[in-house]
């Protein structure tokens, strides 16, 4: 048996939204109902070198959900042609912000082993970063499904780094969007995203107040301090805060996410590094104030958007079960397109 080695070209090319959005979502469903482990992140904090790394492992079984996308025409089958999934794997991953001046290299790396959970062995090795960016916009994509206006055509990105890419591309996928106001306070970075995008959108520079007032927003900022202000966000708006990801991190302020109808993907990773994690740990916000998970809605424990909603926010942290989810797609779409380089990692004589 031969290991897949998939770079981030391979992960790209073989990662179909619409399917990596519909896995996500059944990622959500599946550790909603118990068919998923997802052990808690952890972290090795290195102050020297200013960065960290994370482990994240995850396993979920789609076919044991009572929910899920398997029976639909955009799943994708697992290696022995069944319909319904389950997949296993890890993912190490840094936040180093000096990278790009000290080495010229991303603040986010990340490295996928996906492995077979029947007998673990390890089917492929991936580029994690790209399948970071592509899960992080999935998942933003099915909460704007479950909490946005039906008709939202607007969306406003505040950051317009690499993740704020595939918050557009994932998002038009549930929402027919025409506009887009983009904010960053690096031009550059503005005038790359209005050149990628501006041929199929009415692509515009925009302020953050600007940006907040569309249907859909989407923060994808590392600040520390929050930038959009509560009498900036659209009465109906739903807000995708995508950003926070370490203890200190805040993009909203405290008083949109108290007026919100507040959605979490995880209660323990949201409460340590999420948007909410310091007004939470200050106590101006509790748990009375959180709605629901993201799970409890797509499974239907918890209404999503109703006629009387007015705000509402997301809080992604990221999860190792998203990145699974959307591992799988990636690879078995791999073996489709023969696409990798398949090479001897493990001495399968040994027993």
């Amino acid at each position: 048996m031969e290991t897949l080695l998939l770079n981030s070209e391979d992960v790209l090319a073989n990662a179909r939204t619409s399917e990596v959005i519909a896995a996500v979502e059944d990622a959500f469903a599946a550790y909603e109902h118990g068919d998923a482990q997802m052990p808690a992140k952890s972290y090795i904090d290195l102050p020297q070198y200013n960065g960290d790394f994370r482990s994240m492992p995850a396993y979920l079984d789609v076919r044991k959900s009572e929910y899920g996308h398997s029976g639909e025409s955009d799943s994708v089958p697992n290696s022995d042609g069944a319909g319904d999934w389950d997949a296993a794997g890890v993912k190490w991953v840094n936040v180093h912000p000096d990278n790009a001046d000290r080495f010229d290299l991303p603040t986010v790396l990340g490295t996928i082993i996906y492995s077979d959970p029947r007998n673990a062995f390890p089917l492929a090795v991936m580029d994690g970063t790209s399948v970071t960016r592509l899960r992080t916009g999935a998942a933003a994509a099915v909460a704007t499904d479950y909490l946005a206006v039906e008709d939202a055509t607007s969306l406003g990105i505040v950051g317009a780094g690499v993740q704020s890419y595939t918050q557009l591309e994932a998002i038009s996928e549930i929402r027919p969007v025409e506009r887009v106001v983009v904010s960053d306070i690096d031009a550059e970075r503005v005038a790359a995203f209005r050149e990628r995008f501006g041929d199929d959108f009415d692509v515009r520079a925009g302020s953050v107040e600007e940006a907040a007032a569309c249907d859909v927003l989407s923060t994808v900022t590392p600040v520390e301090e929050p930038i959009v202000r509560r009498e900036w966000v659209g009465e109906r708006t739903h807000v995708n805060a995508m950003g926070a990801d370490a203890a200190g991190k805040h993009e909203l302020e405290d008083e949109i996410l108290l007026d919100a109808t507040l959605v979490i993907d995880d209660h323990a990773q949201t409460t340590h590094s999420g948007e909410i994690n310091v007004p939470y740990s200050r106590g101006v916000l509790t748990d009375d104030d959180i709605h629901a998970a993201i799970g409890e809605i797509v499974v239907g424990k918890r209404p999503g958007r109703t006629a009387d909603t007015g705000v509402t926010v997301f809080d992604s942290t990221g999860l190792a079960i998203q990145d699974i989810a959307t591992a799988h797609v990636v690879y078995e779409h791999a073996k489709e397109t023969g696409a990798g380089y398949p090479f001897d990692l493990v001495d399968t004589r040994v027993r």
